[in-house]
């Protein structure tokens, strides 16, 4: 399956490759958790993988376990026109190289509503484009993992990316989440005659609808939360099969030991070959890990991957025969 974006009508998105993001105006949606995992097994896969954290809070570097930063970096890099910070296959995963975010990122909004006052200037999202244009040939896809409140770094990431996942959770605030990024997607890609805006990604595409953080056996709230998706969007865009289920203690043993689940998966096994080893010999067990089997959650992120791989190959096509 082909991952690079069809030719398009500037030069500049002709060398970009594949680049989509998840995006929600709340946050605790799984968006960091998603971008990780994903992310980690296209990287597993064979793919070159970017991930840019443009989240303030930088809380990617639990998922996948490297040392947190404060995202200054980052912050001159989109201001200098620099080459990003790059951490090269984080935590020794070959393929998976991540642009770290952090606290910096918050000062961000304030310093390009002064620059444009002051002396015009490109937009935010044009600085994205040019910093990542400079290593953009290294990679087969970026993914992007975006803030929940700040809208001008939404509004930027939504005018380099391709197309926008919305992970939602089973709760009205994660809802009205999803309704802003209804609300900035129309506007980046058709404008805001309101507010005189022009669209600024007319090809940007919905990508679809994940449900994040569902129960196992809610077969009638997973019900509920797609009739209210789809009130919401029409058929904008599908709502995935694939549903990310609630597993606490997987969730809480990745993020503790800086796993990915599919390699947490891998760990449980280890652990529990080592328990009975300790319970045969009459020793206590030492292992740290509660989980006892994330087979379950590690399908759910494998089958997410694959239908936005789905999705992504059709928009492709779509563009290509427009």
């Amino acid at each position: 399956m082909s991952m690079h974006v069809v030719a398009t009508s500037t030069a500049e998105q002709q060398e970009l490759p594949v680049s989509f993001g998840f995006f929600n105006g709340k946050g605790g949606v799984g968006k960091t958790s998603c971008a990780a995992n994903c992310g980690g097994l296209l990287a597993a896969a064979g793919y070159r993988v970017l991930i840019g954290d443009f989240d303030p809070q930088g809380n990617l570097c639990r998922d996948l376990g490297y040392d947190k930063h404060d995202g200054s970096e980052l912050f001159t890099a989109l201001l200098q026109g620099s080459a990003p910070p790059i951490v090269h296959n984080v935590g020794g995963r070959e393929n998976l190289d991540v642009v770290p975010g952090g606290s910096a990122m918050f000062d961000l909004a304030a310093v390009m509503v002064s620059r444009q006052q002051r002396q015009g200037g490109k937009r935010l999202g044009q600085l994205v484009r040019a910093m990542l244009l400079q290593v953009a040939h290294n990679y087969d896809v970026i993914i992007f993992d975006t803030p929940p409140g700040d809208l001008t770094i939404m509004e930027a990431l939504m005018e380099v990316v391709q197309a926008v996942v919305i992970p939602v959770r089973a709760d009205d605030a994660s809802l009205d989440g999803l309704e802003t990024i209804a609300g900035q997607f129309s506007a980046t890609r058709d404008g805001d005659p309101d507010r005189n805006l022009p669209a600024v990604n007319p090809r940007l595409q919905l990508a679809g609808i994940c449900l994040f953080g569902v129960g196992s056996r809610s077969t009638k709230l997973t019900a509920k939360i797609r009739e209210s998706v789809n009130e919401m969007i029409g058929d904008a865009a599908p709502i995935f099969e694939s549903r990310i289920r609630t597993m606490e203690s997987t969730a809480y043993d990745a993020r503790r030991e800086g796993l990915l689940v599919h390699e947490l998966e891998q760990q449980t096994e280890v652990a529990k070959v080592a328990r009975f080893a300790a319970l045969k010999k009459g020793a206590k067990p030492t292992d740290q890990i509660l989980s006892r089997n994330a087979s379950g959650l590690a399908e759910d992120y494998a089958e997410l991957t694959r239908e936005i791989l789905m999705r992504l190959s059709t928009i492709s096509e779509e563009v290509a025969s427009a």
